[in-house]
């Protein structure tokens, strides 16, 4: 394996599927079984899910709804994503803990640093929820961060795309899509990646992103062997 020690970064409409919202058992199960292959390698594995096939905050925004309100819902909503994959994935054996960055110690551990290094050097899964616990900080920048603070190796972003294109792959057929590109094109060009603040994490901190496509079978594993998929941000 290349990588021994990652950050998986999932959208929350990665967990409902083909629907248009909500969350899909038999994608969640999916995505848990490829996690079990990866693992069973001895990838140490952390996991940051977005919680769009929810609530997104900026949509609650514009219904009238007050920003901070809006993103402490939409932190909700990931710790429901999370707690939906934990279950998925101890289902198939794979013991997971889920912390989270605003305190529900009732169904979820608070986050410390130290205890998911130590339940990942114990081969659980961690899967961060909540975000940062912070308004208006999107869970991109949630993975930046917490995958610098565990010291991965790398950033895994999970799309339904299976890279970065010049522009929009469904509007544009002329689209053209990268192998490599710097942090700072992505800056420049203002492709939409990630936000400008999970970039500039990553780009500070020497952390290469690679976006790639989850629901191409075997592309996880693929990644961890070194094989050329998706598009690497260095």
């Amino acid at each position: 394996m290349r990588y021994r020690n990652i950050l998986l970064k999932l959208s929350g409409e990665a967990l409902s599927g083909f629907r248009e919202f909500g969350i899909n058992p038999v994608q969640v199960q999916s995505i848990a079984r490829q996690i079990k292959n990866v693992k069973k390698k001895g990838v140490r594995i952390a996991v940051v899910i977005g919680g769009g096939n929810i609530f997104r905050g900026f949509t609650g925004t514009a219904s009238g709804i007050d920003r901070t309100t809006a993103d402490y819902m939409g932190m909700l909503a990931t710790v429901i994503n999370s707690l939906a994959l934990q279950n998925a994935l101890e289902r198939i054996n794979v013991a997971t803990r889920v912390q989270s960055a605003i305190g529900m110690e009732r169904i979820a551990e608070p986050y410390i640093r130290r205890r998911a290094i130590r339940h990942m050097e114990k081969g659980r899964v961690v899967i961060f929820a909540a975000g940062t616990g912070n308004p208006y900080f999107t869970t991109d920048t949630a993975a930046a961060l917490r995958a610098i603070e565990i010291g991965s190796q790398v950033l895994l972003k999970a799309t339904k795309v299976d890279g970065v294109y010049s522009d929009d792959p469904v509007r544009n057929p002329r689209a053209v899509r990268f192998k490599k590109i710097r942090y700072i094109d992505i800056l420049d060009r203002g492709l939409k990646v990630m936000d400008s603040t999970a970039i500039s994490l990553c780009m500070e901190n020497k952390l290469p992103v690679i976006v790639f496509n989850l629901g191409k079978k075997g592309s996880l594993e693929s990644i961890m062997k070194g094989e050329s998929v998706g598009t690497v941000v260095c």
